[in-house]
């Protein structure tokens, strides 16, 4: 039996690790192409080896998508490679938690510009060959999946500016949604709870310790469990729209 996405086009955000490669595995399972967008080269290319030897198809893009002219070169690239894109997958992201009062705002500006504004970059480059794709493929549908975070719900303290830039995610989505919905192009948002990634990592010591005595003990999700999440949206019929996935591990309250 064919899968699911034989002869459809993915492209992916921050597929140098963590969701981002698994997502990107996840789509070639199901037989899609995949463009490999982030700015590590040498994860990028161990990524595409890894797909390549497995026989499927990948394309490594070295690109800053916080740059407009990156973010469309991006998505240039990987239809000039392959011919078409249908769907696309917004997960490159920065987690940098910390109070309000005398925050770092170079912190703020870094998040600002890759969790919105680099995403709002991809999406709009990529729009025009989604609406192509939904509308003269054999499958009459395109995807565009928004990664955003149940921090994007719910408001922490020492999160605020984070919780800022994934709302703003989630008004961009639906906002989008609304418009182009009829055109059989499906905006989704996943909004993953606390996951086992490096994402953690870019944060501060004293900010490291005190999310280790939250989630110390606790099953985190893995990076897996999104990709299947993506998988899941992007496979379903023309007729069935995702718009929303808050997934959580089982033992997260807030």
């Amino acid at each position: 039996m064919a899968a699911r996405l034989d002869g459809t086009v993915a492209l992916v955000t921050g597929a140098s690790s963590g969701i981002g490669a698994a997502t990107a595995l996840a789509l070639v399972e199901e037989g899609a192409s995949v463009a490999l967008v982030a700015r590590r080269t040498d994860r990028l290319e161990a990524l595409q080896r890894q797909i390549t030897e497995a026989g499927g198809r990948a394309l490594t893009i070295t690109a800053d998508v916080t740059d407009e002219a990156q973010a469309r070169e991006a998505v240039a690239t990987a239809v000039n490679e392959f011919g078409r894109l249908d769907t696309v997958v917004n997960n490159a992201g920065l987690m940098l938690l910390g109070p309000i009062v005398d925050a770092d705002t170079i912190e703020w500006q870094r998040m600002v510009n890759l969790n919105l504004l680099g995403l709002m970059y991809v999406a709009h480059a990529s729009i025009p060959h989604l609406l192509k794709a939904a509308d003269d493929s054999s499958r009459r549908v395109a995807d565009l999946v928004n990664i955003s975070s149940v921090a994007g719900r719910t408001v922490r303290k020492g999160s605020g500016a984070y919780n800022a830039t994934k709302h703003a995610v989630g008004a961009f989505s639906e906002a989008l949604r609304l418009e182009v919905t009829a055109k059989h192009l499906r905006v989704s948002l996943i909004e993953p709870g606390a996951v086992d990634t490096e994402l953690r990592t870019h944060n501060r010591p004293e900010i490291q310790a005190g999310m280790t005595q939250r989630f110390g003990t606790m099953d985190l999700l893995q990076a897996e469990d999104i990709a299947d999440a993506v998988s899941y949206i992007v496979t379903r019929p023309r007729h069935v729209a995702i718009n929303e996935i808050l997934v959580r591990p089982t033992e997260q309250d807030g």
